[in-house]
């Protein structure tokens, strides 16, 4: 791990404080306990200038885009416009027609699955995915096989949660129509060599598909370095909206597919006997998009963008770091995913604590971490463990909150120690509690 710019890390580790005031909710206290927010990776709190952007905008412009002559309509699309151009800035693509607005990364996922799969792949294709994938760059894919006859190859990880490339290697061929690979895995933490992997992929003119849910709250991202065909994350763990994400994809790419819903707006011409489509990016954009959240998303990246990725991916280490260390103090833990390239999730077990027992626990602390599969299964199946705990950290985190997690786990401990009560059966895991 690199040594800490002081400069550039100074606002988070001096005064953590002026972070946190920008985040309203890490205001208030949880069953009289300040909350320690640790549930990053499953979804991210809003800073203030997020908030405010989204009241000004139903407040002052509220009025359906492109569709309008009127003041309203224009202010609320060149809003929109402007949105996606700030998103074209922060993944550094060529064009701002290369970045559509949809649901989530799971509406982008499924979109190229539906779009570019029916439309480039055939029976025999083969779709190469890794063991380390959230279940949404799994369950389109399989749908996808189902419909066409195509085949889904994984690549296998290791015991520390690392890819292993060499089998990489083995799987790609000619019949392979689409590499589909998470940036940074949601259960793991693991920094995945994107580089590398597309790389391979290109050698064999096989498209790559990236998952960067994880990843752009962390790191900076620019898809042209790494010539990735497609890149997709979600808003709302990105400081911003909900039901906002983002697909990246090259302009070839998405010009030669097919529009993967239809309505308003995609259209350019509708007559009974044909219909011709819009030009990009409107060709994916069917119907009233999500306008505020998308100027939201905009207003994140915005803020993002001010503080510095690279100085949020360098506390981040540290903190990673430090809650490594004082976790591993504790006896009969066993830390899930120890890859040398991570980013900000600990994922782990205990001898005699369940996960959703400790998340239960904690939570009385005020400390919110999240117990379950994660929305990973394959990777729960390949370590053994039916749940593991997640704490997941955000730049407005600090080592105090380190500490208070500790704190929880330690008390946790006691409490089993001393108790006689029955504990959640692991193999019911998920039956009432599914956390993703």
């Amino acid at each position: 791990m690199k040594p800490l710019p002081t400069k550039q890390v100074q606002q988070f580790l001096s005064a953590p404080e002026k972070i946190i005031e920008q985040f309203p909710i890490l205001q208030q206290k949880i069953r009289g306990k300040r909350l320690v927010y640790l549930d990053n990776a499953a979804t991210s709190q809003k800073p203030r200038c997020v908030l405010e952007r989204l009241s000004r905008f139903y407040r002052e412009e509220n009025a359906n885009v492109k569709r309008g002559l009127h003041y309203l309509s224009e202010r609320s699309t060149l809003a929109f416009e402007k949105a996606r151009e700030k998103i074209r800035k922060f993944l550094n693509a060529k064009k701002s027609e290369e970045i559509i607005f949809v649901r989530g990364a799971t509406e982008a996922i499924n979109l190229v699955a539906q779009s570019y799969g029916h439309s480039q792949l055939k029976a025999g294709d083969e779709i190469i995915i890794s063991h380390m994938e959230h279940h949404a760059n799994i369950v389109p894919w399989q749908i996808l096989c189902q419909q066409l006859g195509t085949k889904l190859r994984v690549i296998p990880i290791n015991q520390q949660g690392e890819l292993l490339m060499d089998e990489y290697e083995k799987l790609l061929n000619s019949k392979t129509g689409l590499v589909a690979i998470t940036h940074v895995s949601n259960a793991l933490g693991t920094i995945n060599p994107l580089k590398e992997i597309i790389h391979l992929a290109h050698q064999q003119n096989v498209p790559v598909l990236v998952d960067g849910a994880q990843a752009v709250p962390h790191l900076e991202v620019d898809v042209q370095k790494l010539d990735c065909d497609f890149y997709v994350f979600s808003g709302h763990k990105l400081y911003g909206p909900t039901g906002i994400g983002v697909l990246y994809g090259k302009e070839t790419l998405l010009n030669a597919m097919p529009p993967w819903q239809g309505g308003g707006e995609m259209i350019r011409r509708v007559t009974f006997e044909k219909t011709t489509y819009n030009a990009l990016p409107h060709k994916f954009e069917a119907g009233t998009p999500a306008i505020a959240q998308a100027i939201g998303l905009g207003t994140a990246v915005e803020y993002l963008s001010n503080l510095g990725l690279s100085a949020i991916e360098e506390f981040e280490v540290e903190l990673l770091r430090y809650a490594t260390e004082r976790i591993q103090e504790i006896p009969g833990i066993k830390i899930i995913g120890e890859a040398k390239e991570k980013a900000g999730i600990l994922s782990f077990v205990m001898d005699d604590i369940h996960a959703h027992d400790l998340g239960t626990i904690l939570d009385q602390q005020g400390v919110a971490i999240r117990a379950g599969h994660h929305c990973a299964m394959p990777v729960m199946g390949f370590y053994q463990v039916s749940a593991t705990a997640r704490a997941s950290f955000a730049l407005y985190n600090t080592m105090e909150d380190v500490d208070l997690l500790i704190t929880g786990i330690l008390a946790a401990k006691k409490i089993f120690a001393s108790s006689t009560t029955p504990r959640i059966n692991p193999g019911a895991c998920g039956a009432t509690h599914k956390p993703c």
